[in-house]
């Protein structure tokens, strides 16, 4: 499922005309390495709770800009896998 997530959250970094060149597990989703701003950091929680049914509060949108790609992507995973 990990692998899903991540090449979803890939693929649609790529769509939302982000450079993925060299983002990989290690690659914060913030202003240190991929730069989301706040916006498209929502446009890509709502992508990944509309593929995945997963849903992230607005309180956790700052903990999201924190986390790297791979703990992005463990999250998201871990959800889907808790609603099984």
């Amino acid at each position: 499922m990990k692998d899903e997530v991540r090449a979803f959250v890939i693929a649609q970094l790529q769509d939302m005309n982000y450079d993925t060149d060299g983002v990989d597990d290690e690659t914060t989703l913030g202003p240190a390495g991929v730069d989301l701003e706040s916006l498209a950091l929502a446009d890509l929680s709502v992508r990944v709770e509309d593929r995945f049914g997963v849903r992230f509060s607005d309180d956790e949108s700052e903990q999201l800009a924190l986390m790297t790609v791979g703990e992005f992507t463990a999250e998201v995973a871990g959800r889907v896998a808790q609603q099984v």
